[in-house]
């Protein structure tokens, strides 16, 4: 990947994010196709204990974050400050993209 791509990528989610928090998440079902389904499984098993619901915790809130999911998959990839990264040996290709199926799902519910 293009250095100079991730760090732009970085620089907007990091930018972004910050000051995203909302008081309280949104409990609201979601209508999810099989491969948004598999990566809910994904992001609680990845990203929840950080993200809880998608809401700030730990970490900062990505329901409500603008930056574009290549934005999102950098920093999967890449990890930034606390957060961890996730090389496709733990997090597959195919998995991270069912995974951010499930986040632009979730994203769309809150706009």
């Amino acid at each position: 990947m293009n250095r100079g791509f991730l760090t732009v990528a970085l620089a907007v989610f990091a930018g972004t994010a910050c000051g995203s928090r909302q008081s309280e998440p949104r409990v609201a079902q979601l209508s999810l196709t099989s491969e948004q389904q598999h990566g809910q499984v994904l992001f609680h098993k990845f990203c929840h204990q950080c993200h809880p619901h998608g809401e700030a915790g730990l970490g900062p809130a990505i329901n409500v974050n603008p930056a574009p999911m290549a934005a999102f998959r950098a920093q999967v990839r890449a990890g930034l400050g606390a957060m961890p990264a996730f090389p496709e040996a733990v997090l597959p290709s195919r998995d991270l993209d069912q995974l951010l199926a499930f986040v632009a799902a979730q994203r769309k519910q809150h706009d």
